[in-house]
């Protein structure tokens, strides 16, 4: 299994990237606060010579998708999606590690499953030369900053499903506050 010392480092590393992608999906929506603001005053102030950003849509769609992706590793790395303890109370610790130990393995497998399906995606729009209409954007571009999110989630899911398989003793490495 390896050192205690070297499972707290790797804690350490999943964790700082996590949150630095859950940050960088934080700034990118911030960006689009800003520019969705500027587009619509500007929509509103047409008749003394602005306008709306050209294109705003498309870049709201290209940013929402990225910050999606960041922010599932942190979302996943400390619990926070939503989950359904009906059955897990009842069935006592064992059967709840148990459980567990399932879900983080369903978790990998879905963020394997997206990251391909992304990889694939981009090579689609890569190979066909695809842009959004407005702004001539590579529709590409949108699907590797989003594949990115989603490889820094896949390397989080396999570090939780990793952590759910050593037990109970090794959860408490992780420092996530």
């Amino acid at each position: 299994m390896g050192s205690g010392r070297d499972e707290g480092r790797m804690a350490q590393m999943v964790t700082a990237l996590a949150r630095l992608t859950a940050l960088a999906g934080g700034v990118v929506l911030v960006v689009l606060v800003v520019l969705t603001s500027v587009s619509v005053s500007g929509r509103a102030l047409a008749g003394l010579g602005f306008g709306p950003v050209a294109g705003d849509f498309e870049l709201v769609e290209i940013g929402t998708a990225f910050a999606i992706f960041c922010f599932l590793p942190w979302c996943h790395l400390t619990g926070g999606h939503a989950r359904v303890d009906l059955l897990a109370e009842r069935l006592g610790p064992a059967a709840g590690r148990l459980l567990g130990l399932f879900a983080d393995g369903l978790m990998l497998a879905a963020a394997v499953l997206i990251a391909w399906r992304l990889w694939l995606g981009m090579l689609d729009k890569l190979a066909y030369h695809e842009t959004t209409f407005i702004r001539e954007i590579p529709l590409w571009w949108a699907y590797a900053a989003s594949l990115a999110g989603a490889g820094v989630f896949v390397v989080v899911a396999a570090w939780c499903l990793w952590r759910s398989f050593a037990g109970p003793a090794r959860r408490a490495a992780v420092p996530v506050d």
